[in-house]
């Protein structure tokens, strides 16, 4: 067949995209062609029509609304190489993902764009081993689907993809041929048909009749019907059958030689061929007129269609439309334009049209498309914008700029579009085209538009990037002529960043003639040099001339450079000139509050295991120094922050910083935090001690309360000249105690001679573990590690445990050690703690090591001491920084080898999840989204919910939304439980605007929230004083929560004339819990034949189960199944119904109907569990628990339920068999575990004090005195003393308290009771007595405001003018809250108010006391 079409002319051939290739014998059958069919002369494929010919097998796809448009075509049979079915079934689920993305923006645009192409391009070549299907499905998509590209463009995307996929090993047969030639053709690509038709031979594949065909359409579209006519002869010849898409080819090739006569003629014979006409091919004839001009001929031709009874839709008339624009018959167009119908799918077609003439220079033509679109024929001011597409291909295409002002100037005047100047200039900011945004801001200026300074930030992104001075001032040249002028935020983030240093931007900015006095300048001076160079700082800002800024607005930047820096001098000095200086206070707020606070925020921003121990307390030492006294609350918060860090050595500094005058002259209130003991004052207690060495008597806790005061002021040596006095009346607490100074102070020789003293006088004493911990960690700095393995030993040897509080000092001291770069140490002591069990290998416990390389930034240290840490411990400490760091520093190759070990051990989707958290952690959303893409990933809810909180706990909003974006069409991703993640952030934040728009994108999504979901909206809208916009969801039935997902809507039956009424009414009493009422009602509703919904059936069915109306429920469930074709209970009907079965004793109904929701995907409520497994513990049905448990656990964290619930009921259900020692244990297996959270049991003890079993409470109470005296766990005998007092049992309480002192000291329990009390009435004595029981439990101001909401809940005025009376008397100080409820109870009493009533909401006192509260002063009631 080439050498039959040798002598034929020639067409331009470029070769660039076909290259000689292996043959393979493959020949299946012919493909339905994607996107397929015939091209004639005027059409470049930007709307082809083709239809299915009953005479032949090549199949059409009328897109982009067809159904399955992209997944019409069969695939065809390959042989089966050597690659493994592995990788077969990888390519396979990488075709089907591959294909739903193209189909999915087919269906929805009609097209699909570069962007997206690629991704798909990417993402197969990345794997290495790319498949036909795959080569075929991406050569389709690179012809008329790509309107916004140029036909040259297109055509080298194409070669781009053959060259690489072959090069690949992508095996082609006849059809990638076909569709290149397809390609070819859409693309007006200029080839010679004998060299494709040569290379084919050459490569062993066979043309078949579509190959024969796309080539008549190539001759034709050249107007060559001499080598067409060669074809349609050899195709004769070989019998191949002659379609409607070759006569379409002839009727084009006719018109472009430019003989219409012969292309009006290709229709009779068609006719004569059996073949009669169909839209095709008038709109092909149409297309030949068009091109001539031929206004008559194309009336006609319409005038033969619609006798023909041929109906050409508004796609066909928008071919002639293009046709018509591009060969410059414009005259014409309006007449067709008129013929538009706008039909489903106008907008669509539309868009394409005008994307295709904007890329083909036809943009005016497109313009006039454009205002024919129906959506934006309206008079609402607020148009609908949709020629945002139009302005951003304008500016893609660079179109000239007077040409698209007009347009936007037009579009404006019309009120088609809102805004269109600014939105061009958003595109042409988003494009990179510097030249068209700077032109845009000028026109914008003239028409007195505002221009922002952050317009020029994507601008300066890239020079500031590459560190391109000169670019970076050719934009500041752009700015001063458009009279913007440099702003704060522009200045030190974009601007100053790029000069090596403060000077060279001075000067450079000097040449510009822009002022550096100016006070803005120096106030980003300042924010530059804050994070950069303290020094320079501290001159700037003590400049008398520096005006006046707020600390604010470099507090950040300076604590950020402090961590940085070594300058502690300079650090110093600029917080003494804070302290000093007026102009960086605001308000009426004192310099020492200024910088009270900023100290407070510095210790704040350094997490555990980052606090600089040494810069801190040299800085502490220095402000001392230079008399900086800061507030004793802020003192108290700076001490909570120190004691969570594990850093309590740092106290004494932080304390010396304190003012006097707040705390008397002999700074009595420091007592507390100064020494402990009742008895502080050594001197005293010298002179004691003195008093019972004369009398001979026995120096008892005299001596220990001494050393104990001695300690705390780290007066060591009186310490130790006491112990050698006195040494036959130290005791083993003294010892302890002057270990853990010299360990404090790092006398590391002096400890151990303590600690062997202390061993000869009696060699059973053990040390507490904090105490061990902080000698292991002296000796270990002071490279002494074989002794510090010897005490670790001796730990194990004495039976030391290290509870869970103590695993944090674990991980500080194995931090501390690693500082010093003893990496050998480290992996000593880790080893020993581990393989004694002292502790359970952590990822926590195993990052010290990997932390220290991460800080070095030795990444392959680091991963190699992670994967040391797998191979030993099964952790993989720190791997998502690890990935962070590498994907930061662009070092693919450590990366890969990272990826491929997580992989290996973890599973690939544990990786990808990495690699996805790295690449939204570094902001590079883009490569996120590839991840995301991957075929057969699925929703990990636990992974997902782990790094949302870790955004809501950093308040990173961005890479949160990011997330919960990129997941949008993630495998059963819970797209509710995302949004609310954004929501909890905007709770946090306050941030009710980002919460509406939340709100907005769920609808637009058509995200079904659930009811704890609205709450939470409503909450943040509420809290700021906005309208709610929909009706906030009320939990009438029970305390049933609404944690589940709402009924879906089932299909609605036959409509009957007054469903509406009985629908409404039945909801409505619903609502209001009338259920029996509902129920009579929708006996009425039965009796006249009146159908309903799925939904008023199911409403009615929790009304009724929420009394435990079970019988009347289970008869609406049958009038439901009767009436509403596949019915079911929803999930809320369902776990109510577990709850109705579960108060009434039948477990075994609630086990069938929970095992029943289970195989529905349905997740029983929290409460519908609980209920459940406490009916199976009070009849002693300890297996059915376990199997409870084990359905659950399998949901995963769907029901957010405690463990606890399964472990309490559990030992419940063994009392009740009277198996009390099989209850004891497990309860103790709880508490001595090391990873144990001290979780509480009050409920068993509630359940037993109520039953009155005296023999289980005698068992529980020695179990809790056991834990309490062995293993310094005092949660259970805390749970029972609040138990005993809560039901009345004073003595009883009192016993418990009098043989476990340290339940005194559990305060956050303690007050969470008293919390809880203060909440109903009736409950004040209960509180006096625990305030009796327990008198130093918090401050007198907290135990008041108590005792203050107990008499307000209570409505006792005569008590709370009581109370207040006290209060004032002993100078206690009485907050805002407390006050505002005495006043709401003086005027409900009809009483004038004694005081000024504080003004705001209760809502509004108590967030502030909560803030108080965090910020570190003297917590408070909230």
């Amino acid at each position: 067949m080439a050498a039959l079409l040798r002598s034929a002319r020639l067409l331009k051939f470029s070769p660039s995209g076909l290259l000689q290739i292996q043959g393979t014998k493959r020949c299946g059958p012919p493909l339905g062609r994607l996107y397929s069919g015939a091209v004639s002369c005027g059409r470049t494929g930007v709307f082809s029509r083709q239809l299915v010919l009953v005479s032949d097998s090549v199949s059409r796809c009328v897109w982009p609304y067809a159904a399955g448009c992209v997944r019409n075509f069969a695939v065809a049979t390959e042989q089966q190489d050597e690659s493994s079915v592995a990788v077969q079934s990888k390519q396979e689920r990488q075709f089907d993902w591959a294909l739903t993305k193209l189909d999915s923006s087919v269906r929805r645009t009609g097209r699909i764009t570069k962007t997206l192409l690629l991704r798909i391009f990417h993402d197969i070549c990345r794997t290495g081993y790319p498949s036909g299907n795959q080569a075929l499905l991406l050569l389709r998509s690179c012809g008329s689907l790509l309107p916004e590209l140029p036909l040259e463009e297109r055509t080298e995307l194409a070669h781009r993809v053959w060259d690489k996929l072959q090069g690949l090993g992508a095996q082609y047969d006849v059809s990638h041929y076909n569709a290149l030639l397809k390609v070819y053709v859409q693309n007006e690509f200029k080839f010679s048909p004998t060299d494709f038709l040569a290379k084919m031979e050459s490569a062993n594949i066979q043309p078949n009749r579509v190959t024969y065909q796309r080539l008549i359409a190539a001759y034709c579209q050249n107007g060559d019907i001499e080598g067409a006519s060669t074809i349609l002869g050899f195709m004769k010849s070989k019998d191949l059958p002659i379609t409607e898409d070759v006569f379409s080819s002839l009727v084009t090739g006719h018109a472009i030689a430019g003989d219409i006569e012969s292309a009006a003629n290709i229709l009779p014979v068609m006719r004569g061929a059996g073949i009669e006409p169909s839209p095709v091919t008038y709109v092909s004839l149409l297309n030949a007129y068009a091109s001539k001009g031929d206004l008559d001929g194309m009336n006609k031709t319409l005038e033969a269609a619609e006798s023909a009874d041929c109906s050409l839709i508004d796609r066909d008339i928008m071919q002639v439309i293009f046709t018509l624009a591009k060969n410059g018959q414009k005259q014409h167009i309006p007449v067709f334009m008129e013929r538009l119908r706008h039909d489903r799918g106008f907008i669509p077609d539309a868009m394409n049209l005008c994307l295709s003439l904007i890329t083909q220079g036809q943009e005016d033509v497109a313009f006039s498309i454009l205002k024919a679109f129906p959506s934006l024929q309206s008079e609402n001011d607020e148009s609908s914008n949709l020629g945002n597409f139009f302005i951003r291909h304008c500016i893609n295409m660079e179109k000239p700029l007077e040409k698209i002002a007009g347009f936007c100037k037009e579009l404006q005047e019309l009120k088609l579009h809102s805004a269109p100047l600014t939105f061009t200039l958003f595109c042409a900011l988003e494009a990179k085209k510097i030249s068209t945004a700077l032109g845009l801001m000028k026109l914008m200026k003239e028409q007195n538009l505002p221009i922002r300074p952050h317009y020029f930030w994507p601008l300066l992104t890239q020079p500031l990037k590459d560190n391109n001075v000169a670019g970076v001032m050719e934009v500041i040249k752009g700015m001063k002529e458009l009279g913007v002028s440099l702003d704060v935020d522009t200045l030190p983030h974009y601007i100053l960043p790029v000069f090596s240093s403060i000077e060279e931007a001075h000067q450079a900015l000097k040449e510009e003639g822009i002022s550096v006095d100016s006070e803005v300048f120096k106030c980003s001076e300042a924010r530059s040099l804050a994070t950069r160079d303290l020094a320079k700082l501290y001159d700037l800002l003590s400049d008398p001339s520096f005006p006046p800024l707020d600390l604010m607005t470099f507090r950040t930047g300076l604590i950020g450079g402090f961590k940085r820096s070594s300058d502690v001098e300079s650090m110093a000095k600029i917080v003494e000139l804070l302290y000093k200086d007026q102009r960086f206070s605001t308000g009426s707020s004192k310099p020492a509050d200024t910088v009270g606070y900023f100290l407070y925020n510095l210790v704040d921003n350094m997490s555990e295991g980052q606090v600089q121990e040494d810069k801190l307390r040299h800085l502490f030492n220095k402000l001392q120094a230079q008399n900086v006294t800061i507030p004793l609350n802020i003192y108290r918060g700076i001490k909570n922050l120190l004691e969570s860090h594990h850093v309590p050595e740092l106290l004494k500094d932080v304390m010396a910083l304190v003012d006097l005058t707040e705390t008397g002259s002999d700074g009595s209130a420091l007592a507390p935090h100064r020494a402990t003991g009742l008895e502080n004052n050594v001197s005293v207690l010298e002179k004691k001690l003195a008093e019972l060495v004369a009398e001979n008597k026995p120096l008892g806790s005299v001596l220990r309360n001494i050393i104990h005061a001695l300690s705390a002021e780290e007066n060591l040596q009186r310490a130790l000249e006491l112990k050698q006095q006195h040494e036959e009346e130290m005791t083993a607490g003294a010892y302890a105690t002057l270990i853990n100074l010299c360990c404090r102070l790092n006398n590391v020789e002096e400890a151990l001679n303590l600690k062997r003293e202390m061993s000869r006088k009696d060699s059973s004493v053990a040390l507490d573990p904090a105490k061990y911990l902080a000698l292991v960690r002296t000796l270990a700095l002071n490279d002494r590690v074989e002794e510090a393995v010897d005490i670790l030993k001796e730990m194990k040897e004495k039976e030391v445990v290290i509870s869970d509080a103590l695993i944090t000092s674990v991980f500080h001291m194995l931090s501390t050690i690693v500082v010093k770069g003893d990496f050998s140490t480290v992996r000593r002591l880790q080893n020993t703690i581990f393989t004694l069990g002292l502790a359970k290998p952590t990822a926590n416990l195993c990052s010290p090591l990997v932390t220290a390389y991460l800080d070095r930034k030795d990444m392959a240290g680091a991963f190699e001491a992670a994967l040391e840490c797998q191979k030993l411990y099964n952790q993989l400490p720190r791997i998502h920084d690890i990935i962070v760091a590498l994907v930061e520093k662009g070092d693919t190759d450590l990366l890969q080898k990272v990826m491929d070990f997580v992989s290996q051990e973890r599973g690939e989707m544990t990786m990808l999840y990495d690699l996805l958290f790295a690449f939204l952690q570094t902001g590079q959303y883009r490569e996120a989204r590839k991840i995301i893409e991957t075929p057969g990933l699925r929703a990990k809810p636990g992974r997902l919910q782990w790094y949302a909180e870790k955004c809501i706990a950093l308040k990173q909003m961005e890479a949160l939304e990011q997330m919960v974006e990129l997941t949008a069409k993630l495998f059963e991703c819970d797209r509710d439980e995302m949004y609310s993640y954004i929501l909890k952030l905007c709770k946090v934040t306050n941030d009710w605007q980002k919460a509406e728009s939340i709100w907005t994108k769920m609808q637009e999504e058509n995200v079904i929230p659930r009811e704890r979901t609205l709450r939470l909206l409503a909450d943040v809208l509420k809290s700021n004083g906005q309208k709610v916009p929909f009706e906030v969801p009320e939990t009438w039935y029970g305390q049933v929560t609404s944690s589940t997902i709402q009924v879906k809507s089932l299909p609605t039956p036959y409509k009957v004339e007054g469903g509406a009424y009985y629908q409404d009414r039945l909801l409505a009493l619903c609502k209001k819990g009338k259920a029996k009422e509902a129920f009579e009602v929708l006996k009425e509703a039965e009796n006249k034949g009146v159908a309903l919904t799925a939904l008023p059936y199911d409403h009615l069915i929790r009304a009724l189960l929420s009394e435990g109306s079970i019988e009347e429920a289970m008869v609406v469930k049958k009038m439901a199944e009767s009436h509403v074709p596949g019915f079911k209970l929803s999930e809320i009907a369902n776990s109510l119904l577990i709850i109705s079965y579960s108060v009434r004793g039948q477990v075994k109904e609630a086990m069938e109907r929970l095992k029943s929701m289970l195989q529905l995907d349905f997740v029983p409520s929290t409460l519908a569990i609980t209920r459940l497994v406490q009916a199976l513990a009070n009849h002693g049905d300890v297996a059915a628990i376990q199997e409870v448990e084990s359905l659950i656990t399998s949901l995963g964290a769907a029901t957010n339920l405690s463990s606890m619930v399964f472990v309490n009921n559990t030992a419940l259900a063994h009392i009740n068999n009277g198996d009390l020692n099989a209850a004891v244990e497990l309860l103790e297996d709880i508490y001595t575990r090391p990873d144990s959270s001290n979780p509480s049991i009050s409920f068993v003890f509630r359940k037993v004090l109520e039953s009155g079993n005296d023999k289980a409470l005698d068992k529980l109470s020695a179990m809790a005195e056991r834990l309490a005296n062995h293993f310094s766990c005092y949660r259970p005998s805390t749970d029972l003393f609040l138990q005993l007092l809560n039901m009345d049992k004073v003595e009883d309480a009192r016993l418990v308290l009098a043989r476990c002192n340290a339940v005194a000291e559990q305060r956050d329990a303690l007050m969470s009771y008293m919390s809880q009390k203060a909440q109903h009435p009736g409950q004040i004595e209960k509180i006096k007595i625990l305030m009796s029981l327990v008198p130093d439990i918090a401050e007198k101001e907290i135990l008041y405001s108590y005792l203050m909401k107990c008499h307000c809940v209570d409505k006792d005025l005569a008590s709370a003018k009581a109370l207040y009376a006290e209060m004032q008397d002993k100078g206690i100080v009485v907050n805002e809250l407390s006050l505002k409820r005495l006043a709401v109870l003086y005027r409900e009493a009809g009483e004038t108010v004694p005081f000024s009533e504080p003004p705001e909401s209760f809502k509004f006192y108590a967030a502030k006391l909560k803030e108080k509260s965090a910020k570190g002063p003297t917590a408070a009631e909230e």
